[in-house]
């Protein structure tokens, strides 16, 4: 306990009295100033500092003036990585001084009725950090210490990238997976992928189906997946009877939908055995439809899937610090405060390959862990595929924000 409140008192004593903060002013146009560091964090919140933030297709929108429910001026950044320098007086917590945590970025109102069900993740009011109010392009920030997830092995980096796998972790919880059960992911972008990866560590015989031969060669490279399904290629063998083969002769009673577009979505609904499952991961704004004899005949179960909750990020670390998620292969570019405004612009290029971009808040940011060089090379391939949206902003296109 003294060297733990030595700790404390070291990392508060460093405290600047100003912090330097990147702004998304209107559609097109950042700013960059100093401005004062937090006060002293109230009951129930931390001061943070932030270490490393991840972009993705939400602020790539947002800076064109395509995220929906985004209002400016924001400061941007809502996947995050952090260390805790300071607790409110008073706050009941086992986090400490000194924690390296992931941020939870989706802010519930705590009354309605979502919130009061456990279910913050679709709160009827939700706050998202970087969407709604202003995010984590800035050194410190105050978070609810709710909505800090704390790991003793993760690097900065890595815990920067959890929100976003934190997607696919959500949605595997959803569909309630049974360790043996045949499982089938449709859409094999980084969503799917991610997808794929976790309903795998949780024992399900998984299948991943795209119409992209390059997406399909990644997934067994990358994500370990040995059966995937080129619908596109299945000629006269129609995509139920290619699913039906690779599962020995049956439907899989558990599939994810991660493609967020709308002719994937209906179809998917033949793809449950009866008293099978089905979960959306990706969205769209359109009305999806389906045959109400198909529906009640196979007695099927649809869900939705949106953002996460403080215990999806929890199940996330772990498997991330026991290996059973590799983070190695996911951050394809990085840039700092100071050459975050034109790297940002570089990484909206189709051209540049990214797949996801870390912005390194300090210069002592830890190096991330080593790469496997041959996933690294698969995920590149798929960067360049993707092109601008290969972050999966195409697939689940402003979860976030909706």
């Amino acid at each position: 306990m003294a060297a733990q409140k030595r700790k404390a008192d070291d990392l508060a004593g460093e405290l600047p009295k100003q912090m330097r903060q990147c702004v998304l002013e209107e559609v097109g146009k950042f700013s960059h100033s100093t401005v004062d560091v937090p006060g002293p964090p109230a009951i129930g919140y931390a001061l943070v500092r932030v270490g490393a933030v991840g972009m993705c297709g939400t602020d790539f929108h947002a800076f064109h003036g395509r995220q929906n429910f985004f209002t400016f001026p924001r400061v941007l950044g809502h996947e995050v990585g952090c260390t805790i320098v300071a607790l409110g007086d008073g706050s009941e917590t086992a986090l400490r001084v000194g924690d390296r945590c992931s941020v939870v970025p989706y802010w519930g109102c705590n009354q309605c009725v979502a919130c009061r069900n456990g279910k913050s993740n679709c709160c009827e009011k939700i706050s998202v950090i970087g969407v709604h109010r202003d995010g984590a392009m800035r050194e410190y920030m105050e978070v609810p210490l709710d909505k800090l997830v704390p790991s003793k092995s993760l690097s900065l980096e890595q815990l920067a990238l959890v929100e976003t796998l934190c997607i696919g972790s959500h949605a595997v919880s959803r569909g309630a997976p049974v360790a043996g059960e045949n499982a089938l992911v449709v859409g094999a972008g980084p969503v799917g992928v991610g997808t794929a990866q976790f309903v795998k560590a949780a024992g399900c015989n998984v299948a991943v189906m795209d119409i992209s031969k390059t997406r399909l060669e990644f997934v067994k490279t990358a994500a370990d997946v040995q059966h995937t399904i080129n619908s596109s290629e299945c000629g006269a063998e129609s995509v139920v009877e290619a699913i039906k083969k690779v599962f020995g002769g049956e439907l899989p009673t558990l599939v994810f939908d991660a493609t967020g577009n709308l002719t994937s979505m209906q179809a998917a609904f033949q793809y449950p055995a009866h008293g099978g499952r089905l979960v959306f991961v990706g969205h769209t704004k359109q009305s999806v439809s389906f045959e109400n004899p198909l529906f009640h005949a196979r007695e099927l179960t649809v869900m939705g899937s949106r953002n996460a909750l403080p215990h999806d990020f929890a199940h996330t670390i772990g498997l991330i610090e026991t290996g059973k998620v590799d983070t190695s292969v996911w951050i394809s570019h990085r840039c700092t405060m100071d050459n975050y405004e034109s790297s940002f612009m570089d990484w909206m290029k189709p051209e540049t390959g990214v797949l996801k971009g870390i912005v390194q808040m300090h210069s002592d940011v830890p190096p991330p862990p080593v790469q496997d060089t041959k996933k690294a090379k698969a995920m590149l391939s798929l960067c360049k595929l993707c092109g601008t949206c290969a972050c999966g902003c195409s697939e689940q296109t402003a979860e976030v924000s909706s």
